[in-house]
Parts: structure tokens; sequence; C-alpha cells
């Protein structure tokens, strides 16, 4: 496994674990977890409600034992999507290739222990994207405006960040223009941070700083104030012993969350937001993309410690996790995601997690290649535009009278 495939399966791999590790605490406070789990979540844990399919009817979800969530599913999907377009994405290939594999094929899908098409997973911001595409005809470009506000076009963005690894910028555009089809306001905003810092995540030397810098260089708005907020908190949590608090993320779940908290709409009862939550706003910022940085952070960069405090922080722990897991997976590659984890995902969701890295690889490979060639025929019209002003000192002046 060359140096590109490493980081990348580390990127997808550790996605999908933090995935799979965090669905089971989603919504609930970390003094919950603690209460059910007695203790911190360290590892693979089995539902938090022992009768799942019944106890919340609108998400009849087996989360817990290993099993991804749709986080991973539109992840792999959008990695489909680049294997079939092979080049740059925009809006209008969600709305000609990813929302056609919403509803016309059939998948393993962990949490319904059965095939079904992805629809019947996804949860309600994520069906938007067929109502609005495949029914409503909406602009692709366009049709995020009016979902409500979330991290949904977010969570799946980091094949985005490896089809631009080292180029942040070109993974923000991307995954802005992407992320139109499915949001708008600062949930599309975290989409292109979240693909940045994977991009960045993906350079050779590149460190918890430098992914830092690039998200602090390129977020707008409230999603900046967000970022810049946890990232301070969690920096003045380490102290000066080593560059490490005593105890990591386990002593600062509530300081990350009291710092994220005045920008975030949902307010302190996730399962019962705000009545002016989700909606746009140019002061506001979608919480798991600035606490999966500020675990970052607190961490060091370390893989396991980065997805168990997002897991342990709860709400949204399952992308939290998501976010955390692949941007310390592609600093670190592959190996930094602990095996056994791997192995209980794997097994547990009985579908492969290592597949997508080298998959999103090669098409990364062809897609650089891609650009190249049109890099090369730009760099040729501009030296020949170059050569033909030079060669006619007449019309130079004229130009310059």
């Amino acid at each position: 496994m060359d140096l590109l495939e490493d980081k990348a399966t580390g990127a997808l791999a550790g996605a999908a674990v933090g995935d799979a590790l965090g669905g089971a605490a989603e919504g609930n406070t970390p003094e919950a977890i603690q209460e059910r789990y007695d203790g911190f979540i360290e590892g693979i844990v089995p539902p938090f409600l022992a009768d799942w399919k019944n106890a919340r009817p609108i998400a009849p979800y087996h989360k817990g034992d290993g099993h991804i969530t749709d986080d991973t599913l539109m992840t792999t999907a959008l990695v489909d999507v680049y294997d079939t377009v092979r080049t740059h994405l925009d809006a209008y290939s969600v709305a000609d290739h990813l929302v056609p594999l919403l509803i016309g094929e059939k998948r393993w899908i962990p949490e319904l222990e059965a095939e079904n098409i992805l629809l019947q997973r996804i949860f309600l911001a994520e069906k938007w994207l067929v109502a609005r595409i495949h029914y409503g005809h909406i602009d692709p470009r366009e049709a995020g405006v009016g979902n409500i506000v979330n991290c949904g076009a977010t969570m799946y963005a980091a094949p985005i960040g490896i089809a631009n690894a080292g180029s942040p910028d070109g993974a923000y555009a991307e995954a802005i223009d992407v992320a139109g089809a499915h949001q708008s306001s600062y949930g599309r905003e975290a989409a292109g941070v979240y693909a940045a810092c994977v991009a960045e995540a993906m350079r050779p030397g590149a460190t918890v700083d430098d992914v830092i810098e690039t998200a602090l260089r390129l977020a707008k708005d409230g999603t900046w104030d967000a970022i810049d907020a946890v990232v301070t908190a969690a920096s003045g949590a380490l102290g000066d012993a080593g560059g490490f608090a005593t105890d990591g993320w386990r002593t600062s779940l509530a300081l990350l969350r009291r710092a994220v908290e005045p920008y975030d709409t949902v307010g302190p009862n996730y399962r019962a937001p705000a009545r002016d939550a989700r909606i746009p706003s140019r002061t506001k910022s979608i919480e798991e993309l600035p606490i999966a940085l500020g675990m970052l952070v607190l961490a060091g960069g370390d893989y396991r410690d980065s997805v168990l405090g997002s897991i342990n922080y709860g709400r949204d722990s399952d992308s939290i996790a998501v976010m955390a897991g692949s941007i310390a997976g592609a600093l670190g590659g592959a190996s930094v995601v602990p095996t056994e984890w791997v192995e209980g995902v794997s097994a547990g969701s009985a579908i492969d997690i290592t597949a997508t890295g080298p998959r999103m690889a090669r098409i990364a490979r062809e897609i650089w290649a891609k650009d190249r060639a049109r890099f090369e025929a730009q760099q040729s019209a501009v030296h020949a535009l170059a050569a033909e002003v030079a060669a006619d000192p007449a019309r130079r002046e004229r130009e310059h009278a």
C-alpha cells in the first residue's frame, strides 16, 4: 500500500469506525452515556436502548454492535459517484448519479439488517435530495435551499478531500458546489471546510496545527467563529503539561460544549431542538465540525483519543467521530486506526470498511492526471498569448496607450 492509499484508507476506514462506534451514543448526554455503559465508551458497545427497533419509531435503526450508519453509507455512495464520473464533482453529479443511487439500487444496510434502497435508511435531511431533485426537478445548484441546516452534507464529504489531496482550496470549492444540492448556509459552509481539512490532512507531513490553520483560513461567518472558539478552548485546556491535558477529552467535554453553544442552534436538548433550530444564519454553525476539530486538538491528532472524545461527547456523536476520525486517519494513515475496531466494525456491519480507501486513491490519481492535462493546456495557451504580444511591439504599445 503506497502513501496515497494508506492515507485514503486511514481517512475512510477511520471515518467508518468513528461512525459505527459513535452511533450507539447518538442523541445522548455524556452523563447518560456514562450511566448506560458504566463509564466512558472505550470501543464497540451494544445499542443504548435494548428495544432499539421500537424505541423511536421514526428511526428504527440498530445503532451499536459495530454497525455503520447513514454517514458511511452516504460516503460510500459518493465514492461510487466518483468511480462513475472519474473527475471532479459538482451539484449536477449529485443529481445525475447520487440521487439515482439513493432510490434505484438495493444495498446491505447494517442498521436495518436487510438489503434495501438507501432512501429507506437515510434521514429526513438527506431524503430532501430525492424530493427536491428527483421529484421536484429543482436546479441542483439551488436544491439545498429550504432544507434544514445541519451536518447532512458535511458528514460524507471526506472523499472530496481525498480527490483534492494537498489542495484544501480546491476541496473547499468542490464541496461547496456539491453541497449546494443538499444544504445552504452554514451547513454548506461546513461541508467545504471539512473537505478542505481532509485535503490538508492528506498532505504528507501535515499536522493538526496545519489542519486547524486551514479551517480558520477558509471558514466564513459563524463557522469561523465556532471553530475559533472551540479550538481556543481546547488549546487552553492543554495547559503547559507537555502539550496535553492530564485527562484529555475526559475532563473537557463540558468545556467544548460551552464553547460551541453560542453558535449551535439546536439547543441543550438534542432530541427536542429549539424553535429557531437549523435555520439559515450568518452567525451560527453546525456543532459537529468545530467539536471534531477541538477533539483533534485535545488528542494531539491521536486517532483513538480523537474518536473516543467525539463519541463520549454525545449529541451527534457519530458524525462528530466521522469527522475527527477521517482527519486523524488521513494524518496518520491506516495503521493508526485500531485493528480490533476495523475488524469489529467490518464484521458487525458485514462490510469491508477498508475497501473504499484504495478505490478512492485510484480515482484520485486519474483525476489528478486530468487536472495536469488541463493545466498544461492552459499554460500552453498562456505562453502562446504572451509570445504573440511580445512579437508585436506595436500592439503592446497600443495596449499601454
